[in-house]
């Protein structure tokens, strides 16, 4: 007689309760669970996982989950699905708020707890799935993005070829190597909604597991071969009369050229390193490199290293090569705001991953309670107030209670040191650029004996290291630089040219500007993933934005397909419309401060980078095309015989 199955105690003792309990409502249909002694009560920051209820309120729901999982493990089927009013009291509770109802159709989507995949494209109509098989789409990248539309348009029946330089899939995962890379959002926020990976060793996957991910999602969607790998775009320019995009890209043999229908750029923002611009760089007498080509060939123990910049990158490397070197020289021009995220570096427990890979439901719900939190849970505390004026250093008052939280975390991790923790503290307000995930490791890398934080500016390079505005000069036998990317230089240096011979970059004169981030006057056919104002700052994942705007390119596809249109091409109108839009609600938040200077914003000073808005809005959007926002040319009918 085989035994019964239960539910292993580590499985319990690691459960985000919330999520179980929700769990626990599925497996049983009592919506009764949900009450007021069990309803969750969540910390601004820091750990949720035991929803802030008492431990015997935890211990009474651990109790109640154990009989109903050990009943389904033996055989107990599921009960009728809750209803849509319990589903939605359910996400009210697991929130620890009142969901507003514009918000419930977006999050049932992102729920779906039927298991579907909403967002995958539907061209089942024999007239649309024969007009699929008319069309063909150039992808430029083989990244996140890259091969989620690939993955859409296999599913739709459209042909399609992807170039990608690299000589693998991933993206950014493929190329940035330097120790410590991570990325810096949850992993179940940071996998595709359909793709979910319950065997993720560390609550923030490292660049090995997520190249992984991707190539194992390349592998399983047999991705591998549409793309052209070393292929590196060169130009593009529109036939309208032919309704083509002709592609030319350099590869091994030379240069060859691709046609298709449609252009969809997927290369991100942060792929091209920025260098700053310091007197004497070249001077340099030792190794030099940024840390998106970072070099392994180069030995860094026991040599004196300089490091310029303490942005995202460096908060990762830095604590990890500060052991191996004989003396670490960090320059900081900014200090980033810190994140605590307590978990940072931690190990999944093996009692969680059992939850996520063997009870109904607990995975969504886990998910789901990540992604509302992490949404648009601090949009309102980057919000400038026009009636402030309590000082530069915030933009109202929710963001100066942000700004005194974060302030004091810091300060509690050097209660000895106050000066260096002012030097860690910001003057400019909250969200004013990307937040980093602190958990500490950053800080004791700063504490070390051989570390040295440098805030005086930088006056020049010299050739046995960097002189400072001081006088002072710090030796270095190497040079790395932490100095970020060229984010407002989108789709450099491919030249790209329009309906009427015009080049993108000239047309934008500096200023990248496009509708809903994917599309731009003059340009038709032309869709750009992560695009200008697309970039997200406290709420989300970049794949939630991604799997939005694909969906919302399919549509547009779908829309040529269906009228039988040589191309589409948004109206100007309705982008400058959409932009003004844009720029004024980012001038009322943190980010577009006039006192904060970032990434965020290009020469001109314009945030080009940021969404300002909460990401309903942009689901909103991006449900489907409106074909009224678009000018469709449609090729003549053909004469009669």
């Amino acid at each position: 007689m085989t035994s019964p199955k239960s539910i292993p105690e580590e499985a319990l003792a690691a459960a985000h309760i919330p999520a179980l309990l929700m769990a626990a409502v599925h497996l049983t249909g009592d919506a009764g669970l949900l009450n007021d002694e069990t309803r969750p009560v969540y910390p601004l920051m820091g750990d949720a996982s035991d929803g802030g209820l008492a431990p015997e309120v935890q211990q009474i729901i651990r109790d109640r989950a154990r009989i109903a999982i050990n009943a389904y493990l033996n055989g107990a089927g599921l009960p009728q699905p809750p209803s849509e009013a319990t589903v939605r009291k359910m996400m009210n509770f697991i929130a620890g708020a009142d969901i507003p109802d514009h918000y419930v159709p977006f999050l049932r989507e992102e729920l779906h707890l039927d298991g579907d995949d909403p967002r995958a494209p539907d061209w089942s109509d024999p007239a649309l799935k024969a007009a699929a098989r008319r069309l063909h789409v150039i992808v430029v990248g083989a990244g996140m993005s890259g091969l989620l539309t690939a993955i859409r348009l296999k599913q739709a029946g459209v042909d399609f070829t992807i170039l990608e330089k690299n000589a693998d899939v991933g993206g950014t995962w493929f190329e940035n190597v330097y120790p410590g890379c991570r990325v810096d959002n949850p992993n179940h926020m940071y996998s595709y909604s359909f793709e979910p990976n319950h065997d993720f060793p560390q609550f923030y996957s490292t660049q090995p597991v997520l190249l992984d991910y991707f190539r194992r999602i390349a592998a399983k969607h047999d991705l591998r071969r549409h793309i052209r790998f070393g292929v590196e775009v060169e130009e593009a320019r529109f036939d309208a009369p032919a309704g083509l995009w002709r592609v030319k890209a350099r590869t091994a043999s030379g240069v060859e050229t691709f046609e298709g229908q449609a252009l969809i750029t997927a290369v991100g923002q942060l792929n091209r390193p920025r260098y700053p611009d310091i007197p004497g760089l070249e001077s340099f007498a030792g190794p030099s490199f940024h840390s998106a080509r970072w070099r392994g060939d180069v030995d860094l123990a026991g040599r004196n290293v300089a490091v310029i910049g303490t942005g995202a990158s460096a908060f990762q490397f830095v604590p990890r090569i500060a052991p191996q070197v004989g003396h670490l020289s960090v320059f900081q021009r900014t200090p980033p705001w810190m994140i605590p995220g307590p978990n940072y570096h931690d190990d999944v427990p093996e009692g969680k991953k059992w939850l996520i890979q063997h009870v109904p439901f607990y995975g969504r719900w886990y998910r789901f309670f990540l992604f509302w939190r992490l949404t648009d849970g601090l949009t309102e505390a980057v919000k400038a107030d026009p009636s402030w004026n309590g000082g530069d250093g915030a933009v109202g008052a929710a963001n100066a209670m942000l700004r005194e939280m974060l302030s004091a975390a810091v300060r509690a991790q050097l209660p000895d040191d106050p000066e260096l923790a002012e030097k860690l503290i910001p003057a400019y307000p909250p969200g004013g650029k990307r937040g980093l995930v602190d958990n500490g490791v950053w800080v004791e890398a700063l504490k070390r004996d051989n570390v040295d934080l440098v805030t005086t500016p930088i006056a020049r390079v010299r050739p046995e290291g960097i002189e400072t505005t001081d006088g002072a000069v710090h030796k270095a036998d190497v040079l790395i630089f932490g100095t970020g990317f060229q984010a407002s230089a989108f789709l450099s240096p491919m030249k790209i040219y329009g309906r009427d011979g015009v080049e993108l970059h000239e047309a934008w004169a500096g200023d990248a500007r496009a509708y809903l981030g994917m599309t731009t006057p003059g340009f038709p056919n032309l869709f750009m993933l992560y695009g200008p104002n697309t970039n997200i700052v406290v709420n989300g994942s970049i794949i939630f934005f991604s799997e939005c705007s694909v969906r919302y390119v399919l549509g547009c596809l779908r829309l040529l397909a269906e009228t039988g249109a040589r191309s589409l091409e948004v109206r100007r109108e309705v982008h400058d419309a959409f932009n003004a839009k844009v720029d004024a609600e980012n001038a009322r938040m943190a980010w577009g401060a006039p006192q904060v200077s970032s990434w965020y914003k290009n020469a001109l000073g314009r945030v080009s980078q940021n969404w300002p808005f909460p990401l309903v809005d942009y689901w909103r959007a991006t449900v489907a095309p409106d074909p009224d926002d678009f000018i469709l040319d449609r090729a003549p009918a053909p004469s009669p015989a």
